[in-house]
């Protein structure tokens, strides 16, 4: 195993590999974690005891799992200078499956965006969030329990690829000159300029996982969220690239939606909807849509939209997942005002646990987690976010709602 300078790999722990396109994880694995900036560290420590509650009462022992701490963020930039260490990147490498709690954005120079580094770094080209409604909380929907989706969002390309030049630069007056003198393309004088690039490859490989996820789940539909109206080479190249994909890898599991009448009763439906329908879709239709694939953007607003409909981002968890590694992660900031509080809803890492040990097929662990977490929202123990939003509800501390999830593990 790789000696890291910041971090210690735990002792009696084994490697996650990955193999003929599956994580293969050994009973006593080791998995990194990143603890996170601002309420992070609270809601690390709440998190990691119901984790390995589950574990414990899931398997009798003869599971483990042995947790590694890495640095990123604040607490990195303190210790070592840099706000993402290149061994923290590599032990991930290594170990193949971590977690995270909320990182900080660096003001200024460097990193655009740690989380976005990680997420290119390490080509976790799939940002997977579920979003579904616990009974109870609070919710600005009239029926919430109609929304269960899980969101597929292509976590590399698009506008969120780095690409961009400062207005004024010479970068960016060098590349309008050119779009003008050759491409006859008139861009105003000192704009800033972004750009957008998605590929067949990228776009291809996002729709398959979300179509696989769905043949595995047994969902209804896939459908493919775009502004292909309007950027037709771009988003409209994602719709069209997706259904290229279901038709060359799915034929006969997948049909499109106009053909749905003649296909059989277990095949998934493809089907497609412009950007701004989409939101307007969820709202009024949600019960519809159960797998939604789309670009960068897209995912970015259609995620914590879908969240705020079952009661917000402190229930919402997250994972971003490529071919050779994946981290599961908080959707929320980092909070800095509530940070040693032990008052945030530590929820969206707790979720994204359940996430981790399904992608790590302890679909037992991942249950008694999920049965927790029903247990602890049903009898209103909540932390203040949901505890607002619920009338009749007992306000709980961070640490408390983590004892509350892991009592109801058995319930």
């Amino acid at each position: 195993m790789t000696t890291y300078k910041h971090s210690t790999v735990p002792v009696g722990g084994e490697r996650i590999e990955v193999s003929g396109g599956s994580f293969q994880v050994p009973d006593k694995p080791i998995i990194p974690f990143i603890e996170g900036d601002g309420t992070g560290a609270d809601i690390w420590r709440a998190s990691v005891r119901v984790f390995d509650a589950a574990v414990e009462r899931a398997y009798a022992g003869k599971k483990k799992v042995h947790w590694m701490e890495v640095l990123a963020g604040q607490k990195a930039f303190d210790a070592t200078g840099e706000w993402m260490p290149a061994e923290s990147l590599e032990a991930v490498r290594e170990f193949k499956i971590a977690i995270k709690g909320p990182l900080t954005t660096p003001v200024g120079g460097g990193i655009r965006s740690l989380n976005v580094a990680l997420r290119q770094e390490l080509d976790l080209y799939a940002c997977i969030r579920p979003v579904r409604y616990f009974e109870g909380v609070g919710s600005p929907m009239k029926d919430p329990g109609k929304v269960n989706i899980v969101i597929f969002r292509e976590n590399i390309e698009d506008v969120y690829s780095g690409i961009e030049f400062k207005s004024g630069s010479p970068e960016a007056e060098k590349l309008r000159q050119y779009l003008k003198s050759e491409f006859n393309k008139n861009v105003r004088e000192g704009s800033a300029i972004g750009i957008k690039p998605m590929s067949p490859f990228g776009s291809k490989r996002l729709v398959e996982m979300a179509i696989k996820y769905a043949i595995k789940k047994g969902k209804k539909s896939v459908t493919l969220m775009h502004k292909g109206n309007i950027m037709k080479f771009t988003e409209g190249g994602f719709k069209d690239w997706g259904y290229e994909l279901a038709a060359e890898k799915f034929a006969g599991q997948v049909v499109r939606e106009d053909d749905a009448s003649a296909a059989g009763s277990n095949a998934v439906i493809i089907k497609d909807r412009i950007a701004d329908s989409m939101f307007q879709q969820l709202l009024l239709r949600p019960s519809e849509y159960d797998v939604i694939a789309t670009p960068n953007l897209n995912g970015d607003y259609v995620s914590d939209a879908a969240a705020a409909q079952v009661g917000g981002l402190g229930i919402a968890p997250g994972g971003n997942v490529g071919d050779e590694a994946a981290v599961f992660e908080a959707t929320h900031g980092t909070a800095p005002k509530y940070a040693n509080l032990d008052k945030i809803n530590p929820g969206s890492v707790i979720l994204s646990g359940v996430m981790m040990f399904e992608q790590m097929g302890w679909q037992e662990a991942a249950d008694m987690v999920m049965r927790g977490m029903e247990s602890a929202i049903t009898a209103k123990t909540v932390t203040y976010d949901l505890a607002r939003q619920m009338p009749g509800s007992t306000e709980v501390s961070t640490s408390k709602f983590g004892d509350c999830v892991i009592a109801g593990m058995q319930g």
